[in-house]
């Protein structure tokens, strides 16, 4: 792999005007494609085999007119303070409103009536009118928003307060100004590491090129492949990441080779040839992680992971191809004016041991102090991991700001907090003698378990063979009492089917939270297998080694449940809350820990993929194992440094958007690279490698004979080029390398 690369890499280096231009033009073919691409009108959500889904499913099929994907809206009404919303006026205003609405737009299904709905609280305080409409709230027209936004200007000037809550308002998150905060980090991270504004600006600008590519088309495909707006942001968080972090590492093997005084082609070649073969493992890492999230076989995840891998595929090959094109359009000023005055005149800078070597040696002196303070660090902050409660973000998470909010408060004081979450049952009466006695019996059973406040009549469908009834639970939609009614009702449903023969579903936005919750936690462990499988079997064809893959999986499960707990104790109990802005605690994102295996393991071996080769290739070369740890810290220690920095600061960027999700999704990556980085792979890796000693890089015979050889090392490349390694036999039997007798310049 090493010498296709690197000829790969002097092909895009001496033809660098073809290739800038392929990847602008693919650029410009994507924007093209985004810019004339219809909006995506659909983010459907579907869970296949849970009870809610099925439920969804029959009621789309047997009430056709009620428009059950639909977008809803809540026009919630609070009378000024000593009136009440039964007085005339503040009734003729109500009515007023809801034949606005009704006229209002084309899309509208249907508006209730609060005064014939039972929609007034019991003190006459608060009211609200249901609004149902004929397509989802992707669909929705900017006039049909408008007339319901403009629906209630009229009853405030009245006095009354009024709020708007339900999807229907429903639009694209605002990440705010923190991101660009983000990539501005970065670029300081770049130019402090590289102390050139060239050699920084390169990652910076092929890193964004990709991501334009990525996420133009994502857009351009949204409608046709039923993208939701989340699937683009998570293709630009982690695309945006990991194309500064893979160019990152190729320039700085550049600016190595440069420093060593050979050719710019020639330096543009191995470190594609070297650095670039770390780069596929890491990005094939990052891939299988992501394409795997179809394992837990919920569409809008699956799509999320594709278009996120797509992107990271696409920063792989800018970073095979256009960085080593644009280093030949920058010439030696990828190198700081230091260290290019010092090349021109044939000068070395002295092998003084940089901060890598120092914390290495340290290391070595220090194995089992270092290995107990990472491990006992990490497992104390993972302790509120063990209080995880999973749902899903509702109105009542967004920011106190936001009408949804104050609509999602205002039903909380006027009726209860189940009011913001009602469950919808289906009753299939079609195998039964008498539908109607047992949608009847349903509605008896369902009012008498305990956390049920309040159930209507069954409302049948014209065909007579399907009923629907509303309940509403006492607690708010995304608690453990409303999970336990939820499964109350359906044990209910199991006795009355034995007894009639009616099916009894449960289904609605709590109950499909809870369903969702539920495949999450049953796709865990087999999705952590498939990954964590697959990702040991790439690391044992990088590394030779299986000591070492394991260590590498270990580490990861460490420091992703030390980021879950960290989530734990900041979204779900408060801790530091107001610093990340959040305003209201629940349960975390159900998809939170299976999405952060995914992601951050891909991230993770990342690291060890750039650190451990470099020791594994000083090892190759005829370095004792310990040495070999500090060959690998002086060279690699700094960029991996740098690029933890860099990933971080664009995950944290994420931070300051205005969806709950997104600000967790944000926060959960920062933390957990920071974790893995900086804990586990500067620490533990180091410690664990140094006691373990040779035995590290032990693998069986039989398995290297069936094992291909990838050579990451590159020392098929460097038998290519013909080169007499110095310092004797390597363990491979080939010389000991000079590579590994060479001071780099320190990045």
């Amino acid at each position: 792999m090493a010498t296709f690369l690197y000829k790969l890499g002097r092909l895009a280096f001496r033809r660098r005007r073809y290739v800038a231009l392929i990847w602008v033009a693919l650029l410009a073919l994507a924007g093209f494609g985004a810019a004339s691409a219809s909006t995506a009108t659909s983010s459907s959500f579907s869970i296949p085999g849970t009870e809610a889904q099925k439920a969804f499913d029959l009621l789309e099929q047997r009430f056709p007119d009620s428009s059950a994907d639909g977008a809803t809206a809540r026009v919630v009404f609070k009378a000024p303070d000593g009136q009440k919303m039964t007085d005339p006026a503040n009734k003729a205003e109500v009515n007023k409103i809801a034949g606005e609405l009704k006229s209002g737009s084309d899309q509208i299904a249907s508006v209730t009536d609060p005064y014939t709905a039972g929609a007034v609280s019991k003190d006459g305080s608060t009211a609200y009118v249901s609004v149902s409409y004929k397509v989802n709230s992707m669909e929705l027209t900017d006039a049909t928003r408008g007339a319901l936004e403009d629906a209630g200007h009229t009853a405030q000037k009245s006095g009354m307060t009024v709020e708007i809550g339900g999807d229907a308002l429903q639009v694209m998150p605002e990440t705010g100004a923190t991101e660009i905060i983000g990539v501005a980090i970065a670029a300081v991270v770049l130019v402090i590491t590289f102390g050139s504004l060239i050699a920084a600006g390169l990652p910076l600008l092929t890193a964004l090129i990709g991501v334009g590519i990525g996420v133009s088309t994502i857009t351009a495909l949204a409608n046709v492949l039923d993208l939701g707006s989340t699937t683009s942001t998570l293709a630009m968080m982690i695309g945006l990441a990991v194309g500064i972090d893979y160019a990152l590492f190729i320039v700085s093997r550049y600016r190595a080779e440069l420093a060593d005084g050979r050719e710019r082609e020639e330096a543009a070649g191995r470190a594609v040839g070297t650095a670039g073969s770390a780069v596929v493992f890491a990005g094939l890492t990052v891939v299988i992680a992501l394409v795997g999230l179809a394992v837990v076989n919920i569409p809008m995840l699956s799509k999320m992971g594709f278009a996120a891998a797509g992107t990271v595929a696409i920063a792989v090959l800018i970073a095979l191809t256009l960085v080593p094109a644009m280093m030949g359009f920058a010439g030696k000023r990828v190198m700081g004016r230091k260290a290019r005055k010092a090349a021109e005149a044939g000068n070395r800078p002295e092998a003084k041991p940089n901060m890598g070597t120092r914390w290495a040696r340290f290391v070595l002196r220090k194995p089992v102090w270092v290995l107990l303070a990472g491990v006992i660090g990490l497992g104390a902050i993972a302790v509120p991991a063990a209080s995880l409660e999973m749902g899903l973000p509702d109105d009542g998470s967004q920011p106190t700001s936001t009408t949804q909010r104050r609509a999602y408060d205002l039903l909380s004081d006027g009726f209860g907090p189940g009011f913001n979450g009602p469950l919808m049952v289906v009753v299939d009466t079609a195998n039964s003698s008498d539908g109607k006695t047992a949608a009847k019996q349903v509605s008896d059973e369902i009012s008498g378990i305990p956390g049920v406040v309040a159930v209507t009549p069954a409302q049948f469908n014209k065909a007579g063979d399907t009923a629907m009834i509303t309940v509403v639970p006492k607690d708010r939609p995304s608690s453990t009492e409303t999970e336990n009614v939820v499964h109350a009702i359906r044990d209910t449903g199991k006795d009355i089917k034995s007894d009639t023969g009616a099916e009894v579903l449960v289904t609605g936005s709590t109950a499909m939270n809870i369903d969702f919750s539920q495949k999450m936690n049953d796709a865990l462990l087999p999705y952590l297998a498939l990954v964590v499988g697959l990702a040991f079997l790439l690391l044992m064809l990088v590394f030779r080694s299986v000591l070492v893959p394991l260590k590498a999986a270990l580490g990861f499960l460490l420091s992703v449940v030390a980021a879950l707990g960290a989530v734990v104790a900041v979204f779900q109990w408060g801790w530091l809350g107001s610093l990340f802005g959040v305003e209201q605690t629940g349960p975390i994102m159900s998809m939170m820990p299976i999405f952060m295996v995914g992601v951050v393991f891909g991230l993770a071996m990342d690291y060890e993929v750039f650190l451990v080769t470099r020791m594994r290739e000083a090892y190759v070369h005829g370095e004792k194992p310990g040495q070999a740890i500090v060959t690998g810290f002086k060279h690699g220690a700094r960029v991996v440094t740098a690029a933890a920095v860099i990933m971080m600061a664009v995950f944290a960027g994420f931070i300051g958007s205005s969806e709950q999700m997104i600000k967790m999704i944000g926060f959960s990556l920062a933390i957990a690279v920071f974790f893995d980085a900086f804990v586990v792979r500067m620490a533990i890796v180091p410690a664990v490698l140094a006691l373990l000693g040779q035995r590290a890089w032990w693998l069986p015979r039989w398995l290297d004979r069936l094992l291909p050889n990838v050579d990451v090392e590159g020392e098929g490349l460097r038998k290519e080029l013909g080169e007499t390694p110095e310092g004797g036999t390597g363990r491979d039997g080939h010389g000991g390398d000079a590579e590994g007798e060479r001071e780099l310049i320190r990045v």
